[in-house]
């Protein structure tokens, strides 16, 4: 591995590839084994329990020049489909190319914290309808995430048009629990989360540290969380609930990996860090495609800075229109 989210890393040797949505990796194949075919196989790495997924294996065949043999190439051991070690060990194996090309050091003054909670949830029928029972929802700090209608994000933050969104996401959880602990679905409460558009406004080059922290609502599950219009640090990953009294003790500021979209371990967390200097309105979310749409998503609001090439451009005079 030589590469992760066009981020260059120190070479990785593995004969396994994790990548989840959102994500991409470039590998070098050291074409040393004897001259013939060989299959390269992949398959679905699904952590959440009791949820239905496609099983599918894909394969594609390796074949030397100059391979003589028509027999069919011997199928690879692959990894379970919920072998999260594996996943994990993949992970946090990987390390940025310090002094490569497009490395930036991890900024280490923070100016603005947040413990984010990501997992799935409930939302109640609407009033005055009939229902089967409650939906699938989803979540960040108890906020499931509602896109506007009337207006973009962007245009509003443009224009300075109020009541498209808020910015008051919070900075953690509104309410503190024991995170990964599956008893937390007895207490009924905690399954359902208020809808609203809310985000968070930060200034320009300013330093945002984000520790997402998976949650046993529903169940715990890898969660490939992107960022829009940044690519940052990746300091630490575990399991369980984050601790600072002993996490902060694992974050690498020496070499970390960077990247754009977080695969967030099941029932772990991981601790980001990017400077916010790209102007506009940038969301982060779920890149599991069913997710985005329950309301596993919010955005930042990143001010413009001191010059015309730190200022968001007005839009295009042709942009359609919402």
């Amino acid at each position: 591995v030589v590469s992760i989210d066009a981020r260059y890393t120190e070479p990785y040797v593995t004969n396994v590839v994790v990548t989840a949505p959102g994500q991409t990796v470039d590998v070098l194949l050291t074409a040393d084994q004897p001259v013939g075919s060989y299959y390269m196989a992949a398959t679905a790495y699904a952590s959440a329990d009791g949820v239905l997924f496609d099983n599918t294996t894909t394969r594609g065949i390796l074949a030397y020049d100059g391979d003589p043999s028509s027999t069919t190439p011997l199928m690879p051991v692959l990894p379970d489909f919920n072998d999260t070690p594996t996943a994990h060990k993949f992970y946090s194996n990987l390390t940025g190319l310090v002094g490569g090309p497009h490395w930036e050091p991890v900024p280490l003054k923070v100016d603005h914290e947040m413990l984010v909670t990501i997992g799935l949830g409930l939302e109640p029928c609407p009033a005055n309808t009939s229902c089967k029972g409650p939906k699938l929802s989803a979540s960040m700090n108890n906020v499931s995430f509602v896109r506007p209608t009337s207006l973009s994000m962007l245009q509003a933050f443009f224009f300075n048009v109020n009541g498209v969104y808020t910015t008051d996401f919070p900075a953690k959880p509104t309410i503190e629990f024991d995170y990964t602990n599956a008893s937390i679905n007895n207490y009924i409460p905690m399954l359902f989360a208020p809808k609203g558009t809310k985000v968070t406004k930060v200034k320009f080059n300013s330093t945002v540290e984000i520790i997402f922290q998976n949650t046993a609502i529903l169940g715990v599950e890898n969660h490939p969380m992107h960022l829009h219009g940044f690519d940052f640090h990746v300091l630490a990953q575990g399991f369980g609930n984050y601790n600072p009294a002993t996490d902060r003790k694992k974050h690498n500021f020496i070499n970390p990996q960077m990247r754009n979209t977080i695969a967030v371990p099941a029932g772990g967390w991981a601790v980001t860090r990017f400077t916010a200097n790209n102007p506009g309105v940038w969301v982060l979310h779920c890149h599991l495609d069913m997710h985005l749409p329950l309301g596993l998503a919010t955005a930042f609001v990143v001010e413009n800075g001191p010059t015309p090439e730190t200022t968001l451009p007005p839009p295009p005079v042709d942009l359609p229109q919402c």
